[in-house]
């Protein structure tokens, strides 16, 4: 079951989509917190903080989450040319950076119910 959720060449319902984004938001608070915490160990960030009160390196690696995941919906569904589905992948960065990953992954779980 867990690899359905998170195929992402898997075309979702409305249910399908809250679980998706519930899942990716739950592994994006796992893997962020033991990349900060390992980088540092290492010296490379000053650690601090946790994911929920947002510092520099958690929106860095939230975004990315974000354009990685939206990136591959689209190469695997062939969604690169459709323009709506690019502007999501657009205003899904954006308010990842600009305000929260929790609200730059509504457009992503939105992207999982467009079909080809």
């Amino acid at each position: 079951m867990l690899d359905k959720i998170l195929d992402v060449g898997h075309t979702r319902s409305t249910t399908g989509a809250i679980w998706f984004y519930v899942l990716s938001l739950t592994l994006l608070v796992g893997i962020s917190t033991t990349l900060v915490h390992f980088l540092g160990l290492v010296g490379v960030v000053d650690g601090g903080g946790s994911f929920f009160v947002g510092s520099e390196i958690y929106t860095i690696i939230g975004s990315l989450f974000v354009l990685t995941v939206s990136g591959l919906i689209l190469t695997s569904r062939k969604l690169t040319s459709d323009i709506f589905s690019v502007l999501l992948t657009v205003v899904a960065v954006y308010l990842a950076y600009e305000t929260s990953v929790i609200l730059g992954l509504i457009p992503v779980a939105l992207l999982t119910t467009i079909k080809k």
